[in-house]
């Protein structure tokens, strides 16, 4: 039996964030706890959305790591309770929202997260008395704002998911306003995230048409409008609108299932908390696709004709061994100025086997289209060397 869900308010459009006061109130959030990063404070984003609070009373944290913790999620819930907080206001990339949603937990829920993990079976001790959450992205990456999960390296150095309905933001503000003065960099890693997130999840072999559709979608507005955000992106509206989608729908499609690029990203962003996780999955991609193309369901439903139809590529029927689309993405990783290999980020040979033992515990691990082995993660990460 199959199941899905779609329940989140979503707001998109231009000058969203004005109405955050009104669904603060509507949430029964009366006094929010704004959860952000120093980057959104110093480019004057944070001051936008606290405009659009008025006067309702607040308090701030905004030391969110790149890849958040469990150390920063306490400290926020230890500023939630100081400040009496009764709900949160996410207002940044992914990392704030997970940020977030890891202080929904802890403030409301006794003991170490690592008891709430999806790996650990602690999702289903995460109940209704988390905090609410209102999200206002301020990327285009990870879809966060639209999820029902989080991932958070845990005080032993594990890179967690923690899945719960109960962890969904109330409401989703996108205002893609927010992204036009993101750099061309954070644009170019974020965008990918979200291609990964519709690429990976049409993979996916579990069933879920619904998500199959808002993928496939999410992947041609976003491969058609990445580069022109890179470029052009303080300008062009238009762009920074439909690339806020694609990252909108990749988040909605996933809850159908990730694979082994999220396997392999989550694994070595959690060994080397530096790497960027959208950068992660752009170079993960093109070994993954090659892997994924013996999958019985990848040639059953015929997905790499479907998914190079999406990108635009030649339809002449030669798609079956993933070959195109892996060049494809390659290519355009490389023209986003983005590193195609790991050599290139860093990432040393000796840390393989670390990466591995991460990727075969992972939540995504189970949902590839093919159950990848040790010897498989080990040729894709020799790939993407």
């Amino acid at each position: 039996m199959a199941r899905f869900q779609y329940v989140t308010q979503i707001e998109i459009d231009a000058g969203a964030v004005r109405l955050l006061a009104r669904e603060c109130t509507a949430a029964g959030i009366s006094r929010p706890l704004v959860v952000t990063d120093a980057g959104v404070r110093a480019a004057g984003v944070l001051d936008r959305a606290l405009a659009a609070l008025g006067d309702l009373p607040h308090a701030v944290y905004d030391r969110t790591p790149g890849n958040p913790n469990e150390g920063a999620v306490r400290a926020a819930a230890a500023v939630y309770a100081a400040q009496g907080c009764d709900g949160l206001v996410a207002v940044g990339g992914g990392s704030s929202i997970d940020l977030a949603k890891g202080v929904a937990i802890a403030a409301t829920h006794p003991g170490p997260l690592a008891e709430y993990a999806t790996i650990t079976g602690g999702a289903e001790r995460i109940t209704a008395a988390a905090a609410p959450l209102i999200a206002v992205p301020t990327t285009a990456g990870t879809g966060s704002e639209v999820a029902r999960g989080a991932i958070l390296i845990v005080d032993d150095g594990r890179k967690l998911g923690f899945h719960n309905w109960n962890l969904l933001p109330r409401v989703a503000l996108l205002d893609p306003d927010l992204t036009m003065g993101l750099p061309p960099g954070l644009t170019a890693a974020t965008g990918m995230d979200a291609i990964a997130h519709c690429l990976e999840t049409f993979m996916s072999a579990k069933v879920n048409p619904p998500a199959d559709g808002i993928a496939l979608d999410g992947l041609r507005r976003g491969w058609a409008h990445i580069e022109r955000a890179f470029r052009d992106g303080a300008t062009d509206g238009e762009a920074r609108w439909n690339m806020m989608s694609t990252s909108l729908q990749g988040a909605l499609a996933f809850q159908k299932g990730l694979g082994c690029v999220h396997s392999l990203s989550h694994s070595l962003g959690g060994v080397n908390p530096r790497l960027h996780h959208g950068t992660l999955n752009a170079v993960f991609l093109p070994a993954v696709i090659r892997f994924n193309a013996e999958a019985e369901s990848m040639r059953r439903e015929h997905r790499l004709e479907r998914i190079a139809h999406a990108m635009g590529l030649p339809a002449d029927g030669r798609h079956d061994d993933g070959t195109a689309v892996a060049q494809a993405v390659r290519a355009m990783t490389e023209r986003l100025g983005l590193p195609t290999r790991l050599s290139a980020m860093g990432v040393t040979e000796d840390l393989f086997e670390r990466v591995i033992d991460g990727a075969m515990a992972d939540h995504c691990h189970a949902t590839n289209p093919r159950l990848a082995t040790r010897e498989d993660y080990r040729r894709m990460l020799a790939d993407s060397f």
